[in-house]
């Protein structure tokens, strides 16, 4: 599982070797004391700073303005709306769906728990899914991708003025994209038990079009990395295969409609999960210890061990594997790691923007531990025996950690505490907004703005970014894409994490 593919225009690489680093000589922690509830309120809010479309009047980030409002008219189809994955002005629908998805988990998993700030959740999911439908509107063609990524990312300038082609990427019957296709079916399927409870018409509306959508998926196999390559790579590629969004996406629609057919595809079909890459060779990503908007084997194995996780022989293989996760994530297990850990106790795998998996990974092992208590099951890992507050125990240390409590007291979510990122890599917020500034502003208008060492113009409350070095250290510059982009699927899992902590200590 990686992070997105990059361009930086030419002329702002040519700067990059101004960039100093920030100091990385040890402060000290903070105190170990958090609001939970106030990060949990700014991680929500940050979605609406990464909405494209017509803003309603209740939009709370007030220095984003309407965007995107003729997206689709290439194709004459309404696709206004949705969200920007980060600090570009793509809606790229691959992460946009497992961003919705896990929002959505969230939600069912601790919403009860989160108070007022429910409603804010559920708003934040119904932005996505009101544009998924939007994107699955015309039966068997789904939208991939809005924008032109390398023209939008050889350009520095704020949504609102983007003036580089807004193509719009669909794969179909003849040119199909199964992970994209089922990645957007898990996410209206997820969404549609989340609003059960506060919008039987809509959560109906979403569950018969996730059925429909999951349906395109199966029945046309293929990957968007062929279909679409212009959209899909190098931003988004697949790297780990599609039958682990169908999978995910058949996962959801069981435990939305609990209907045998979803059960039986999923017992027919895991012997089939990808450990090759796009290329044939062996991918360590696809194993079953990831999860992210790539890979979503973890997150498949532990939703459905709450079905039969009270099973007594406890031999399925879905618990086996989800058993096998843990094991590989605690520090005291003897079993073979997939993540390494910093001095300072950060959870970090190979690649960029390294926060989304202590996110995604911590929101995991909080779920898995709620189904073992009510199971009353433990872990064994070898001669190591995980009860499940050794779960919660690694997911506190990561929520701490990004909150401050690390080797430079830094927050890694923008807004929260004394001391947080204020060069982010992300358009938005480094150029003044339309209302400060209300002259246009083109494709290399923000260049002066993004090379500037003072802080953003904007601050995007609530984004968390990708994160420190192995070593804690954190480069404080927009240069350093890996380290200072927030992206909507680093928040979303964070949300239900937050939410936790935040009625249970």
């Amino acid at each position: 599982m990686g992070g997105e593919c990059y361009i930086i225009p030419k002329v702002i690489l040519a700067l990059a070797g101004t960039v100093m680093m920030m100091t990385t000589t040890p402060i000290g922690p903070m105190a170990a004391s958090f609001d939970y509830a106030d990060a949990l309120s700014k991680s929500i809010l940050f979605f609406e700073g990464q909405r494209s479309g017509k803003l309603p009047s209740t939009q709370r980030i007030t220095w984003r303005k309407d965007s995107g409002l003729q997206d689709g008219s290439d194709i004459g189809m309404d696709l206004v709306g949705g969200y920007y994955d980060a600090g570009d002005n793509v809606k790229f629908s691959f992460p946009m769906a497992f961003t919705v998805a896990t929002l959505a988990w969230s939600v069912i998993e601790f919403g009860q728990l989160m108070g007022s700030e429910q409603q804010n959740a559920l708003e934040a999911i119904r932005w996505g899914t009101d544009y998924l439908l939007k994107a699955t509107s015309v039966p068997d063609v789904v939208v991939g991708v809005v924008g032109d990524p390398n023209a939008d990312h050889n350009c520095w300038e704020r949504p609102e003025d983007m003036d580089t082609p807004r193509t719009t990427y669909v794969v179909n019957k003849t040119s199909p994209g199964s992970e994209v296709s089922a990645e957007i079916a898990a996410a209206l399927a997820a969404s549609s038990i989340a609003f059960q409870g506060s919008d039987a018409k809509y959560s109906k509306l979403l569950l018969d079009r996730a059925k429909q959508v999951f349906d395109f998926a199966d029945q046309f196999q293929g990957s968007y990395n062929s279909s679409i390559p212009h959209g899909a790579c190098p931003f988004y590629c697949d790297f780990s295969g599609y039958v682990d969004e169908l999978l995910w996406g058949a996962a959801w629609l069981h435990k939305a409609t609990n209907d045998a057919y979803y059960w039986n595809y999923l017992q027919r079909n895991l012997k089939h999960l990808e450990t090759r890459d796009i290329d044939g060779n062996p991918f360590e990503g696809a194993g079953i210890n990831e999860f992210g908007w790539d890979s979503k084997t973890a997150g498949i194995n532990v939703l459905i061990s709450q079905r039969v996780m009270k099973d007594p022989k406890n031999g399925n293989p879905f618990i086996l594997n989800a058993d096998q996760f843990v094991c590989s994530i605690l520090p005291d297990s003897p079993t073979v790691k997939s993540v390494s850990y910093s001095p300072g106790g950060l959870i970090f795998k190979a690649g960029g923007s390294n926060l989304q998996h202590a996110t995604a990974l911590s929101f995991l092992l909080i779920v898995y531990a709620r189904y073992m208590i009510d199971a009353k099951k433990v872990v064994r890992c070898g001669d190591f025996v995980a009860q499940p507050d050794k779960l919660i125990e690694v997911a506190k240390g990561q929520t701490d950690y990004i909150l401050g409590k690390n080797p430079l007291g830094m927050s890694y979510m923008v807004g929260y505490g004394q001391k947080f990122p204020q060069k982010i890599h992300h358009r938005g917020s480094t150029i003044p907004s339309i209302v400060a500034h209300p002259k246009f502003l083109g494709c290399h208008g923000g260049d002066l703005y993004f090379k500037s060492q003072k802080p953003d113009m904007n601050q995007l409350t609530g984004a968390i970014i990708g994160g420190p070095a192995k070593d804690d250290s954190f480069e404080n510059s927009r240069y350093n894409v890996p380290q200072s982009e927030p992206t909507t699927y680093m928040n979303s899992p964070f949300v239900g994490v937050l939410a936790y902590f935040k009625a249970s200590v």
